[in-house]
């Protein structure tokens, strides 16, 4: 976001026809007298047309303009969560223009989620995934966006049955503390998440067939832990 020519595109087509209803249920969600401020869905992403939504855990610093921030859920954001992210985007060849990212807890905290706000975070999700008729997978990043993904499942089970579902890492720094090979091993999981998503995305039938692209549900996920943010 440091482009200010960037920036503008992205205030400029803030109600897009594409984008337009994630940010008119951004709008519905913002309360200054309960749980506060959600940042809008930079019109870079795919919006109702989106194939792939990726859920995070919550806003960090950087989508907040009153913290020096862009205002937006953007993958050009300044932040290393952010670059990371795009730059698993790009070399899985996966355009932005094909996702869409939500955070389990949508309003704007900067910590890890407590599990009745991960509880309050079911509904918007339960609406946004209602916008989206062309979704055919889901990457969980982390811990948080995973219990948070489970509890949707639980509750709304006909309306994640059809989807793809694939638990990884998140990308933030956070995600990358330890020792060398555990960073090293980490990141393998991602180019792997994030290559067996592209797979699924470029497969004719789950292009073309509602529900073709049925994968596990987050609750039989036996893998390794996502780290927590």
């Amino acid at each position: 976001m440091r482009d200010p020519q960037f920036r503008q595109q992205q205030v400029d087509g803030l109600r897009a026809p594409h984008i337009a209803p994630v940010n008119v249920l951004v709008d519905e969600l913002i309360d200054p007298s309960g749980r506060g401020w959600v940042p809008y869905v930079a019109p870079v992403y795919g919006g109702v047309e989106a194939r792939l939504l990726n859920i995070h855990r919550d806003t960090g610093p950087k989508t907040h303009s009153q913290h020096g921030g862009s205002g937006f859920l953007c993958p050009e954001n300044d932040d290393a969560s952010a670059e990371r992210f795009a730059t698993l985007l790009d070399n899985a060849g996966i355009p932005v223009s094909e996702t869409l990212s939500r955070n389990a807890y949508p309003w704007y905290i900067n910590r890890k989620p407590r599990a009745a706000e991960l509880k309050a975070g079911v509904e918007p999700l339960r609406r946004l995934l209602g916008l989206l008729p062309r979704l055919r997978v889901v990457m969980l990043h982390g811990r948080d966006a995973l219990a948070g993904w489970r509890r949707l499942e639980r509750r709304h089970h006909d309306l994640v049955r059809r989807l793809e579902v694939v638990p990884t890492y998140h990308t933030s720094n956070q995600a990358f503390i330890g020792p060398p090979e555990v960073r090293a091993a980490r990141m393998a999981a991602l180019r792997e998440a994030f290559a067996r998503t592209a797979r699924t995305l470029q497969d004719p039938a789950t292009a073309t067939a509602p529900g073709a692209a049925k994968g596990m549900p987050a609750s039989a996920w036996t893998g390794p832990p996502p780290s927590s943010n």
